[in-house]
């Protein structure tokens, strides 16, 4: 379940760090949320761990079990 949640490593532009989240077949299917973003309290309530500040920003709508999430840049 929630340990079969893949993380991508973080990747970066000028202003966000960026990492997608692949969920497991038996989550995605039962993903109530998978045609809009996600509020936080949304994801971990599928499961995904990640520090504060990430935000469910984008969906790739041919694969919509992988969440695609980014954050500001500390400067």
């Amino acid at each position: 379940m929630a340990k079969d949640i893949i993380y991508s490593e973080k990747y970066y532009d000028d202003q966000y760090e960026y990492r997608h989240v692949i969920l497991p077949p038996d989550i995605a299917e039962v993903n109530p949320y998978k045609k809009r973003c996600m509020t936080e309290d949304e994801w971990r309530s599928l499961g995904v761990e990640q520090s504060r500040g990430w935000v469910h920003y984008d969906i790739h709508k041919p694969e919509p079990h992988i969440l695609l999430f980014r954050r500001p840049v500390s400067k």
